[in-house]
C-alpha cells in the first residue's frame, strides 16, 4: 500500500485532496533531487532530516516540518533511524498555502491528523475523511513559520564536514583539523561557512549540536548522557547553552512541546 501511495503522490492526479503516509526506517536514506505536482509537508516523529532546494538546505528536528509548494525541486537525506510522515496536497488546494519552502512548528493536532489519514485507502474520501483533510489544511495555514533548523552549506567540502559533525557532534577536531581532513584551506572554510549558511563555523557547529541534542532528548535519553555525547564537560554548561539557544531548559522545552 505504501508503494501505491508514493506512486499516486508522484503522479499529476488531482484526487484525492490529500495523500498521507507514515514510514519508519532503521538506517540512513538518500532521496535524490525530484519534484511533483502536489505540495508536500514532511515531518518526523523521531529522528533528524535534512531537506534542501536550490536555495539551500535545512536540518529539521522532530517537532518541526518542512513545507514544499507544488513543483518545487528538492532533495534530502535522513540521519540514522527515523519515523517520518508526509502529506501530499493536491495542487488546487495549495493556492492558500505558503508559496515558498519554509519550516513550520507542527501542532500535536496536525501530526495526529496526518497520522490518522495515513491509514486511508483509495482515492475517494468519505465525508468524515474530507472534514479531517480540511483540519490538516487549516492547521498548516495557521502553523507558525520559523527559522529553525540549521542551514546546510553547498560546497562539497563543507558538506563533508557538516555531515560528519551531524553524525558525531561530539567529535573534538578543531577547525584546522577539519580543514586538513576535507582538503580545504582554513581561511576558505571559515569564509564560505558564513557565505553559505549565514553562520560562522563555530556558531553553525553549536546549532547543529542543538539539533542533534533535541533528537536525543526526544528519544528519552538523559540530559547527562546527551551533554557528554555532545562533548560538554558538565551538564550545567550544556543546559546553559540549551537555554541560551531556545530560551528554556531541556525539561521546560519538552513540557512545552
Amino acid at each position: 500500500m505504501l508503494e501505491e501511495k508514493f506512486a499516486l503522490a508522484a503522479s499529476d492526479a488531482s484526487d484525492p485532496l490529500i495523500i498521507a503516509l507514515y514510514e519508519a526506517q532503521a538506517e540512513h536514506r538518500e532521496l535524490g533531487t525530484h519534484s511533483h505536482a502536489r505540495g508536500q509537508l514532511s515531518g518526523l516523529r523521531h529522528g533528524l532530516l535534512t531537506i534542501g532546494t536550490e536555495a539551500g538546505a535545512w536540518i529539521v528536528p522532530a517537532d518541526h516540518a518542512v513545507w514544499l509548494p507544488p513543483h518545487q525541486r528538492h532533495y534530502g537525506w535522513t540521519h540514522g533511524a527515523v519515523e517520518g510522515w508526509s502529506c501530499y496536497i493536491s495542487e488546487g488546494a495549495c493556492a492558500t498555502l505558503p508559496d515558498h519552502p519554509c519550516t513550520i512548528r507542527t501542532s500535536g493536532l496536525l501530526r495526529e491528523a496526518v497520522m490518522r489519514a495515513s491509514n486511508w485507502q483509495g482515492n475517494d474520501l468519505t465525508p468524515e475523511q474530507w472534514r479531517l483533510a480540511q483540519v490538516i489544511l487549516d492547521e498548516l495555514r495557521a502553523a507558525p513559520v520559523e527559522s529553525f533548523g540549521s542551514p546546510m552549506p553547498r560546497d562539497p567540502r563543507l558538506v563533508l564536514i557538516a555531515r560528519a559533525l551531524l553524525d558525531d557532534p561530539g567529535d573534538e577536531r578543531n577547525i584546522q583539523e577539519w580543514a586538513r581532513w576535507a582538503g580545504i584551506p582554513e581561511r576558505t572554510l571559515s569564509r564560505r561557512f558564513v557565505i553559505e549558511t549565514g553562520f560562522t563555523y563555530t556558531a553553525w557547529r553549536q546549532r547543529a549540536c542543538l539539533m542533534r541534542a533535541l533528537e536525543m532528548l526526544a528519544e528519552g535519553r538523559a540530559v547527562t548522557t546527551v551533554a557528554l555525547d555532545m562533548g560538554y564537560d558538565s551538564v550545567s554548561a550544556f543546559i546553559a547553552f540549551f537555554k541560551r539557544s531556545l530560551g528554556v531548559t531541556p525539561s521546560a522545552y519538552f513540557r512545552r512541546t
